[in-house]
């Protein structure tokens, strides 16, 4: 695509709040759907407000929609060229920039990782990740037998959505196969991976796109000192994740060094080598190879010129009504499956450092909301703790949950006439109708007064291909917000200061161990003053 073409659709379209369908929205939103009010929430809505792709069934008769906001969700989308600048993204084009100042100015190619399949889009990226791809199915191969744990160094995306994933695949795991993670510096973390290990069966990945994040090169010493100090060659045991060409791109340290490349992520790097190299050691390469099948299939939905087809534009829009217009400002994401017990950790990631930002691609101030906050846990857990709030508190809460059909294991009990899987999704159920339709009573203690809106996933089952479509709708649905909203979704400056300031006050404790000098830092210095107070 020709570079004025792809900045025009970024920069040259009406800003979010300038936009015909803006206007007409906060109009629709002065008197939005009453969800309490006999015949609101009917079967037929539920019918009626629905898409399908990719194994999921996406429901939104619970949100406080109607035909008419919906029309001008969609409006708002076409004035925004959201499905253009999707396009763009998985093209390669330069979408990670905030116009007229120093920024990464490079694209957000995860998707390439993950374009093996069918409908291809013809990038080089696609031909790196089909050779890392060939790279680990025969490494994989080398190593089997050899090891049985796995030590898994990384931080922050490197190490919360390759978590979650290997969490969420917990029935697919190869037997004997344990995974100890370090994600972060306090030395306990990595207390607990060594007590837990065997060094002499554990493979060691260490994850750093710059190959210097100091957390991680501070724990990959810890664990190396480790190693050493058991007679164990840690060049036979550590496997780097990195770019080509950094420090850590070095084949006298590492049993292997596998790539990937500044145009993906940290938080968007699941599908790459990042969670390749761990879902391949703990589940196979085959089911590595299938989650990224099933997120593929999320890219090409997410390409859908249909809005009503396209689950991830569908649930962008839904959450911009609810955040800009109904001004709910927080997201709960319910999954009613155990499996995935991290990945509201990985979304909160993934949606926040994405889309908490205060200034748009003009570099001009945004005079709206942008990212909610997001948080969430498993149901049915949830319902017995936070759920009161969720119900009958001040806040208006939106939920976006998740389930599935079957369990994703063979374990199955049925108690009462139901088994437990079915009550499982009884609860998931109720809580929609509860949260939307509320209830009356004379006792001001009983009364709920719903329209709280919810959305609901489902899928069949669990499995790698369905987690890939998963995780790819949810990379989506943030990038098609950033789009409307007119931000940069693909840096993370709001990280930068602290790391900075760390810095500087860990010299300080380094030039108080040596007896040298460092920088002055009287903040720092008072903090660091504070732990002489302590005994």
């Amino acid at each position: 695509m020709d570079q004025a073409v792809w900045q025009s659709i970024f920069l040259e379209t009406a800003p979010f709040d300038g936009t015909a369908a803006y206007s007409a929205l906060l109009s629709q939103a002065s008197q939005p759907l009453d969800m309490t009010q006999d015949g609101a929430i009917t079967a037929e809505r539920l019918a009626k407000y629905k898409a399908q792709g990719a194994g999921y069934t996406y429901l939104y008769g619970f949100e406080r929609l109607t035909d008419s906001v919906l029309s001008e969700l969609f409006s708002l989308a076409k004035e925004r060229k959201a499905l253009d600048q999707m396009l763009c993204m998985q093209q390669g084009e330069m979408v990670n920039f905030v116009a007229g100042f120093e920024s990464e100015r490079r694209a957000a190619l995860h998707t390439a990782t993950r374009d093996l399949f069918d409908n291809p889009l013809a990038t080089k990226c696609r031909e790196d990740s089909l050779v890392e791809h060939k790279k680990l199915k025969s490494f994989l191969e080398k190593v089997d037998g050899r090891f049985n744990e796995m030590i898994f160094v990384g931080i922050g995306g490197s190490e919360l959505g390759p978590r979650a994933l290997y969490q969420s695949l917990g029935f697919y795991a190869k037997k004997g196969r344990k995974v100890h993670f370090i994600g972060n510096v306090d030395p306990d973390d990595v207390g607990m991976a060594l007590e837990a290990a065997d060094l002499s069966k554990a493979l060691v990945v260490v994850i750093s796109k710059s190959g210097t994040t100091i957390e991680t090169a501070t724990n990959e010493e810890f664990v190396r000192a480790a190693y050493i100090k058991a007679g164990l060659d840690p060049k036979e045991h550590f496997v780097a994740v990195t770019q080509p060409g950094t420090p850590m791109d070095n084949k006298e340290r590492y049993l292997e060094c596998f790539y990937l490349w500044d145009y993906i992520g940290g938080r968007y790097s699941s599908t790459s080598m990042v969670g390749g190299v761990l879902i391949g050691f703990t589940c196979g390469y085959e089911a590595f190879l299938e989650l990224c099948q099933g997120a593929h299939a999320m890219d090409l939905v997410a390409r859908d010129k249909d809005e009503k087809k396209n689950l991830p534009l569908l649930a962008a829009l839904i959450g911009i009504w609810n955040r800009n217009f109904l001004h709910y400002p927080t997201v709960a994401i319910i999954p009613y499956s155990r499996m995935l017990n991290r990945f509201p950790a990985h979304l909160q990631q993934c949606d926040m450092e994405s889309n908490g930002k205060r200034i748009d691609r003009r570099a001009g101030a945004c005079q709206f909301q942008t990212g909610p906050i997001i948080w969430g846990e498993p149901g049915t857990n949830a319902q017995h703790s936070f759920f009161q709030l969720i119900h009958q508190g001040t806040t208006i809460v939106p939920l976006e949950i998740i389930g599935f059909k079957e369990a994703q294991g063979t374990y199955d009990f049925e108690y009462k006439g139901t088994n437990s899987q079915e009550k499982l999704l009884s609860n998931l159920f109720a809580q929609a109708i509860a949260l939307a339709k509320g209830q009356k009573n004379t006792n001001p203690n009983k009364v709920f007064s719903g329209n709280r809106p919810s959305s609901i996933l489902l899928a069949k089952k669990l499995t790698p291909y369905s987690l890939g479509a998963l995780l790819a709708f949810y990379e989506h649905k943030i990038a098609f917000q950033g789009f409307i909203w007119g931000v940069n979704s693909f840096d993370q400056e709001g990280v930068q200061l602290g790391k900075q300031l760390a810095d500087k006050t860990s010299a300080l404790f380094a030039a108080e161990r040596s007896g040298a000098a460092a920088e002055s830092f009287p903040l720092g210095q008072a903090l660091i003053d504070t732990l002489g107070d302590i005994s």
